[in-house]
């Protein structure tokens, strides 16, 4: 299975999986559409790595390419760094029928999608992930958008692309701690929906941590195929899709006081500890069911437990979160390893049991 194909009501499209940045020509030239110019976007980060190497690739195309670069990280996620993307785009007269590409990691992906949303009412983008987390869950959906004034992704759009390119080798330079970020999204995919799953993530630790072929790419397919068959069936997040914030609302409570100074991955982590202690205060899961989750995390380097904040700021934190809904807030929690679903009705002491759970 060299891709898969994802299905909305908006569009259709593939993942493709590769071992180089050279098939992205042909599967260009399979979208049958004549682009009048390619800008290849990425941050300083990743830009140095790979942009000339995809613009000497896409040379090829005999279409002009040109390329822009921002500034990395979160705390970069915002309207100061879309208008840079947009005087770029104007000044070099990119038009409805020019394609943007995202290269680089969730952060990219959601600027540039959003960029490719607006930009003139909408045009043509391909996502090109280059860190763990974007090829298995933030390029996949249609999900894009900026933070604003600290809240993430509060201003966005669903923008789907023309297809997701996933080059695997982009993955030996990403650094360790972007790696086990990735995983945490990575380890939701198999707590929520698949226990097979997350016993061959228990079961090929070191494979996948030494990122060996097989084991990295049988990952990354499994991700985006249950990541793709979700969307596919609820593209705008109006049920099912919603399963896939399964540790996001603490996670992005925690994420935001920190200001951003953990990782993504590293916060849905701890989201999911609080929301697997919920879970299990519920009766859904055993004691060694959450102790299972919390040892793999922990095999993965990711972190389960967090010092510098108290329970009630977090709290609080929560009613603030895009997914409460009437100033209710919505958990996804198990109902077992594998299975899980949505509760709008959880007492808040046991909210805060959970969060508890998390604190040093």
């Amino acid at each position: 299975m060299k891709s898969i194909h994802v299905e909305t009501p908006q569009k259709e499209y593939n993942i493709h999986f590769e071992a180089s940045f050279k098939p992205l020509v042909g599967h260009i030239l399979e979208l049958d559409k004549r682009y009048s110019k390619i800008a290849i976007l990425s941050d300083d980060q990743v830009a140095p790595l790979y942009t000339s190497e995809l613009k000497n690739v896409l040379e090829s195309l005999n279409v002009e390419v040109l390329s822009f670069d921002f500034a990395h990280g979160e705390k970069n996620k915002n309207y100061k760094t879309i208008n840079l993307i947009y005087d770029f785009l104007i000044t070099n007269q990119f038009d409805r029928q020019s394609v943007l590409i995202a290269l680089g990691g969730g952060v990219v992906g959601d600027m540039v999608g959003f960029t490719a949303a607006t930009y003139m009412r909408g045009i043509d983008f391909i996502q090109v992930p280059t860190s763990l987390l974007a090829q298995v869950d933030s390029s996949i959906g249609g999900k894009t958008g900026v933070d604003f004034n600290g809240y993430k992704n509060i201003v966005g759009a669903f923008h789907q692309p023309e297809m997701v390119f996933i080059n695997t080798k982009t993955l030996r330079t990403l650094p360790t701690q972007e790696f086990a970020s990735g995983m945490g999204e990575v380890i939701k995919h198999g707590l929520i929906k698949d226990e097979a799953y997350l016993s061959f993530l228990e079961n090929n630790v070191d494979a996948i941590k030494s990122l060996n072929h097989e084991a990295i790419t049988e990952l990354i397919k499994t991700s985006c195929l249950i990541k793709s068959e979700i969307v596919s069936q609820d593209e705008r997040e109006q049920g099912l899709r919603a399963t896939l914030n399964f540790g996001h609302t603490i996670g992005h409570a925690v994420e935001r006081l920190m200001n951003f100074s953990r990782l993504h991955g590293e916060c849905v982590a701890l989201g999911m500890i609080a929301a697997s202690s919920i879970s299990h205060a519920l009766g859904n899961i055993t004691t060694s069911d959450l102790d299972r989750i919390s040892s793999l995390l922990g095999l993965y380097n990711l972190p389960t437990k967090i010092e510098g904040l108290s329970a009630e700021d977090i709290y609080k934190e929560l009613f603030f979160d895009k997914k409460t809904k009437h100033h209710q807030l919505n958990f996804v929690l198990l109902k077992t390893i594998g299975t899980c679903y949505m509760d709008n009705n959880v007492e808040e002491k046991l909210i805060m049991e959970g969060i508890k759970a998390i604190l040093n």
